[in-house]
This record gives structure tokens, C-alpha cells and sequence, in this order.
């Protein structure tokens, strides 16, 4: 039922009832949670294309906003065109200009020397693992994600001669703990857009979670290319890279920039392990012999040799073409500390709708969104505004990052445009699923179906914080993105968190960090590593080798956020 509108309230608005089916509170939830539903089947289930599965849950979505939380169509659809405008921009504004900037490097080939360059430190397919997999991997989850750093590590693991189901299993568990910062930061972006909460505050609280599950991957990596031999004969690269890539991702989450969180961290392990391998090297190499993987994958620790049969002819890059293999990252870290941390070009934004910033900033405007006026139950507005940074967003520094790589790389205008349209036909299936699941998102949070969902897992009480990575989890295993997992949860995870007197930071952060141990195990990731070593229809041999890790990684983040809830962490909680 609808709440009555307060006195200086227009009667063209939209009151949220969070139980409309009455007193029982569990009732409406039974029904709120039926999108959600929906979606896992179709895409859990019967693994259907992303973007139709988004679409028949959005349409269900609809017809539970207008027909039990009495919504009108009007405010429905606008609510899900604000979530897609959001799902654009900036979210795969983000996307599409960093895997442009991907596709300019393998277009003009230094990709490829990128590739050897890593081979060269190390000859050992255990630390290569650690390298590519885990140290470049983070990189590309850094400019991209979605997908992107399975598909490009697993590719380069292959080139490397590892076998190609290993490859794609080390490449799917290796993009876990750099996910929640992933394409600049998006999930966290995205989980401050449907939450209210600070990006620095959120980023901080990640920071705070997965720089420990960090320290443990490489160990995991180490383990799937050769077993217990593996951790016996190198597990010292296997700490340095990950202790190295948690302190500095949490540095940068929490004093110096959380959008290049990952790329700092992945630098720093990747600089750390170069000096490492100088003066350490393990007692026994290790390299595949064998590259057919028909079959089913011998057992951990087989199938490799510890004399390397290397027989391709070595190719030399001169420095200057090493140079340019690493101008496009060096590129946008340049740009992004510049426009991030130098105040006079960062300045200030603007506070509130019609007011101005500062610096690049200054063309930054944030508007109510036309047509769309919501209040929540007690009668408080619900912010529907649409902030258009168009200078400080963070794909128009990946444009401007890109534009310096064509001239450091000699990529003509001609060129550069072909290659800009062929990322937009690459992304068009992406671009559609992303700005339908936040069109979802944002109807089940503006009708209230969110929030009814919040306040009945509120029931569970402390224990909600041990459950809170569970969600997020779910949410990234059956949509692929903890972008996508963030914007159906976030408002869950805090309304729950206030009603449980838990910490809605914590809670949010949670979510994220649960979820990206659900990347490895999404349909849509196992698929795009099953295609890019081209074993397409064996996801299921994938799913096997890699669910052990996504629940025993899982377990291990919900014990971790249980503890920072109770006395026994709570110092590491932003804000205690």
C-alpha cells in the first residue's frame, strides 16, 4: 500500500513500501527476489545468452514494480533508463576505451613483444604463471575486466607452452582478488552509485579485504601447474608476488588513488618479482612437454619436465620497441595521477546538482534526473540524480591515454578510428547485457523490491555478516561481473547492515569482495576462457578444476569479514 505523500510533496511521485503484500514481510520477499530468480536460471541453469537472460528478468522486474509495488509504467521504465544511462556511462565508457587501447597494441604487434618480455625473466612455467597469470593478469582486470585479462592471460600462458585447459584454469583462478578493482575501479564506482556511500571510503574497505586473499592466490597458481613440488620449489615468488601486490593495493585503495589500486599493485609485484628471479632460482625448472589436452588433464604435479625443450627461434626486441610495448600502461598511469593527484588539474567537483567545479571538473554537471521523483517510506527523497564528467570520468582519460599511445606506437588517425569501431562491434553484446542488468538493478531498487530484500535478511542479525560475501558471490557466479553483482546488492547489503547494527561500509565492501571469488566460476567467464584456448564445450572441465578454489577462497572471505564485524577485527573497519 502506498504511503501517504507529506504535505510538501507533488502528488507526481513515488512512495516506497517496502511490504506491500501486507505484514508478512517474507511474503513480499518471496516475490521481490523472483527477478533475481530468474536470472540465475536462465544463465545458471540453462545458460542462456547474457543479454536475453537480463532482458526477461528486467521484464519481470517491471511487472512486480508496477503490479504489486503499485509503481507506475512511467517511473518503472524511467527508473531502468537511469540505471542504463548509468550502465554506459561510465561504466562501459570505461571499458570500451581501454580495450581500444588493448587493440592498438595488437594491431602494431608490440602485444606480442609485450609477451616475450615476460618470457625472458623467467624460463620457469611456475613463476611465468605467477607473472602473466597473476602480475599482467591484474593489469588488464586494472584497464578492462570483464572478462578481458582470462582471455588475454590464458592466450599468452598457451604461447608459453602450457597446456590449454591449464592455462585457462590458471588464468580464471588467478582473476580474483585484483576483480573488485577491476576496469579502474567500476564495481566500486557502481557500488557508490546504488549505495550513497564514498568511493574512497568503499575503496578503502576492499583494500582492506582482498590484499589477504592476494597473499594466498600465486600459492594456488603454484600449486595447479605443478602440485606440491610446485609450493616446495617455488613458493618464495609466490609470497614475494603476493605480499608485494596486497601491501601496495591496499596502500593505493587507502591513501593514494583507488582507481589505479590494481594497476599500482600489479606494477609493484611485477617489478618485485623481476628483482627477485636476479638473485633466487628454483633447485629444478619446470616446463610442459606435452601440449595436447585432449584428454582429461593429468593430476597436478605430472606431465611436465624440468629440461626446457624450447626449439622456436629466439626473437630479440630492440629497448625502444620494449619501450613501446609499455608506453600504453606507462600512459595511463601518467594521465591518472596527473588528473587524480595534482590538485590544480584535478579540482574540485561540484557538491550538488546546478552547482560548479573546479579544474577538470569544471565541466562536470549533476542533474535530476527528468520525470523521476521518489521517497522512501518515511517520507525522505531518494537521490535519482546523473552526474556527466565528461573531462574527469574515467574512460576520457583512457581516450586521452589512448591518443598518446597511437602517437608513441606510430598508429595513423585512420587507423586508430578502424580500430575504435572494431572494440565497439567487439563490445556491442557487452555494452547491451551491462546496461540491461543495471536497468534491472535500479528498477528493483527504486520500487523498493531492494530494500525489501535487505530488511528480511536483517533477520538473520550479526550473522548477516558472515553471509554478506555469500551474496555478492552468488551474484558475480551467475552474472559474470561484480559490477553487475554490486548494483543488485548493494542497497541490500546496507539496509541490511543498519538494521543488523552492522557497518554498512563493511557490508557493501563485502559484497565485492565476496564476489570476486564468483568470477572464476560464472558461465559467461568460463566460457570466455574456454573459447580463447579453443576448447569451446568444455566449460564443465573447467567448472570442475576451479570450484574448489571459489569455495574454499569463499569460506575464508566470509570468516574474514565476520571477524572485522566483531571486536576481534574491527580495527580494519574504515571508520572505527
Amino acid at each position: 500500500m502506498l504511503l501517504a505523500a507529506p504535505p510538501h510533496v507533488s502528488l507526481a511521485t513515488y512512495h516506497q513500501d517496502y511490504s506491500p503484500l501486507g505484514d508478512s514481510l517474507g511474503l513480499s520477499s518471496l516475490v521481490a527476489i523472483l527477478p533475481l530468480v530468474v536470472l540465475f536460471i536462465l544463465l545458471g541453469a540453462l545458460r542462456m545468452t547474457a543479454w536475453k537472460a537480463a532482458l526477461i528478468s528486467l521484464a519481470v522486474a517491471v511487472v512486480i514494480a508496477v503490479g504489486v509495488y503499485s509503481m507506475s509504467i512511467a517511473d518503472t521504465l524511467n527508473s531502468g533508463l537511469l540505471g542504463a544511462a548509468f550502465g554506459f556511462f561510465p561504466i562501459m565508457w570505461i571499458v570500451i576505451n581501454a580495450i581500444w587501447v588493448y587493440n592498438l597494441t595488437v594491431e602494431t604487434g608490440h602485444f606480442d613483444v609485450l609477451r616475450r618480455s615476460f618470457a625472458s625473466i623467467s624460463d620457469d612455467q611456475r613463476v611465468q604463471a605467477i607473472l602473466i597469470a597473476f602480475c599482467f593478469g591484474a593489469l588488464m582486470e586494472a584497464l578492462a575486466g570483464f572478462g578481458t585479462p582470462v582471455a588475454i592471460s590464458a592466450v599468452m600462458l598457451i604461447a608459453l607452452g602450457f597446456k590449454p585447459l591449464k592455462a585457462a584454469t590458471v588464468a580464471l583462478v588467478a582473476n580474483t582478488a585484483p576483480v573488485a578493482f577491476g576496469a579502474l575501479a567500476v564495481p566500486i564506482t557502481t557500488l557508490s552509485g546504488v549505495t550513497g556511500e564514498s568511493v574512497n571510503d568503499l575503496g578503502a574497505m576492499v583494500g582492506r579485504q582482498t590484499p589477504v586473499l592476494s597473499v594466498f592466490v600465486p600459492l594456488a597458481l603454484v600449486f595447479i601447474v605443478d602440485g606440491k613440488r610446485g609450493l616446495r620449489q617455488t613458493w618464495p615468488p609466490a609470497v614475494v608476488a603476493g605480499v608485494v601486490f596486497g601491501a601496495f593495493q591496499y596502500l593505493s585503495a587507502n591513501y593514494w588513488s583507488v582507481p589505479l589500486a590494481d594497476i599500482i599493485g600489479a606494477l609493484a609485484a611485477a617489478l618485485a618479482i623481476l628483482v627477485f628471479t636476479r638473485f633466487w632460482h628454483a633447485a629444478e625448472g619446470y616446463v610442459e612437454t606435452d601440449t595436447d589436452d585432449d584428454g582429461p588433464a593429468p593430476a597436478a604435479g605430472t606431465g611436465g619436465t624440468r629440461v626446457a625443450t624450447d626449439t622456436q627461434p629466439v626473437v630479440r626486441d630492440t629497448p625502444v620497441e620494449v619501450f613501446r610495448a609499455y608506453a600504453p600502461y606507462l600512459a595511463i598511469i601518467v594521465v591518472f595521477v596527473l588528473a587524480t593527484r595534482v590538485p590544480a588539474i584535478t579540482g574540485k567537483p561540484p557538491k550538488g546538482v546546478g552547482e560548479s567545479g573546479t579544474g577538470l571538473e569544471a565541466a562536470t554537471r549533476i542533474v535530476n534526473w527528468p520525470g523521476l521523483h521518489i521517497f522512501n517510506a518515511a517520507g525522505d527523497p531518494v537521490a535519482t540524480t546523473f552526474k556527466l564528467n565528461y573531462l574527469s570520468a574515467a574512460g576520457t582519460l583512457l581516450l586521452l591515454s589512448g591518443l598518446i599511445t597511437m602517437a608513441v606506437l606510430k598508429v595513423g588517425a585512420g587507423a586508430g578510428v578502424r580500430a575504435y569501431g572494431a572494440t565497439l562491434k567487439q563490445l556491442k553484446t557487452a555494452i547491451l547485457t551491462v546496461m540491461l542488468v543495471l536497468a534491472l538493478g535500479f528498477i528493483m531498487n527504486e520500487s523498493g523490491q531492494t530494500t525489501t530484500l535487505g530488511l528480511w535478511m536483517a533477520g538473520a542479525g550479526a550473522a548477516f555478516a558472515f553471509l554478506s560475501p555469500i551474496l555478492g558471490w552468488l551474484g558475480v557466479a551467475v552474472t559474470g561481473s561484480d559490477t553487475s553483482s554490486n548494483s543488485l546488492f548493494g542497497v541490500l547489503q546496507i539496509t541490511a547492515a543498519s538494521k543488523a547494527d552492522l557497518s554498512p561500509i563493511l557490508m557493501a565492501a563485502g559484497n565485492s569482495s565476496g564476489g570476486v571469488l564468483g568470477k572464476m566460476i560464472s558461465p559467461q567467464n568460463l566460457a570466455i576462457a574456454a573459447s580463447a584456448v579453443g576448447f569451446q564445450g568444455k566449460e564443465g572441465i573447467l567448472f570442475r578444476r576451479v570450484v574448489g578454489w571459489s569455495v574454499v577462497f569463499l569460506a575464508f572471505m566470509c570468516v574474514l569479514v565476520y571477524l572485522q564485524s566483531t571486536p576481534v577485527l574491527e580495527w580494519m573497519v574504515v571508520g572505527k
